[in-house]
């Protein structure tokens, strides 16, 4: 089997933002936790912190100097209540938006919960070769987000594109064995 069909884990990090959950309380940040490490990447590290703009960029950031960690996924902090600042806090951070990302999963969502999917200001990003992807805080939206997006673009098999090339950079690593970011259509 070649390395190009060969699935390549990543590194991936962890976010709950929230003023009033705890690790036991965190059921979204569990069931991204869960689901990275079912489909065979590794949790790098995980953090649970209070919906405050500062306190976002600055374990963001550091995640995106690291080059160890590939992904960031987010969980909260994307609604339209006061404390909600998720987007404000990590648009700025981005080298490249990812524009789809959140019309997709809003488009999924609209199956699942109707119109009430406009209430979701979810959004991805590149920095510095780190995917940051941030979804609501339901269990529900991390699950959706997950299974219909991140976990096929996560995914060095994924065709024809994948996020998995362009992350791999940030190590510095030999990706030559592994299918371009983005293949062309036949």
């Amino acid at each position: 089997m070649s390395a190009a069909s060969e699935f390549v884990p990543l590194q991936i990090a962890v976010l709950t933002v929230s003023d009033t959950r705890t690790y036991e309380t965190d059921t979204s940040g569990q069931y991204l936790v869960d689901a990275l490490l079912e489909t065979g990447h590794t949790l790098q590290d995980r953090n649970l912190i209070p919906d405050d703009v500062y306190l976002m960029r600055a374990a963001i950031s550091q995640w995106i100097a690291d080059p160890t960690i590939h992904c960031i996924l987010i969980t909260g902090g994307t609604g339209f209540t006061e404390r909600d600042s998720t987007p404000e806090a990590v648009a700025p951070l981005f080298d490249k938006e990812i524009k789809g990302f959140g019309e997709l999963f809003r488009q999924i969502s609209f199956t699942e919960i109707g119109s009430s999917t406009i209430q979701s200001r979810a959004l991805a990003g590149l920095a510095n070769n780190t995917v940051i992807f941030c979804m609501p805080g339901s269990t529900g939206a991390c699950r959706t987000a997950w299974s219909n997006i991140i976990k096929e673009q996560l995914d060095s098999r994924h065709k024809p594109c994948n996020y998995v090339g362009v992350l791999l950079k940030k190590q510095h690593k030999d990706i030559s064995s592994i299918k371009p970011f983005c293949e062309t259509r036949k």
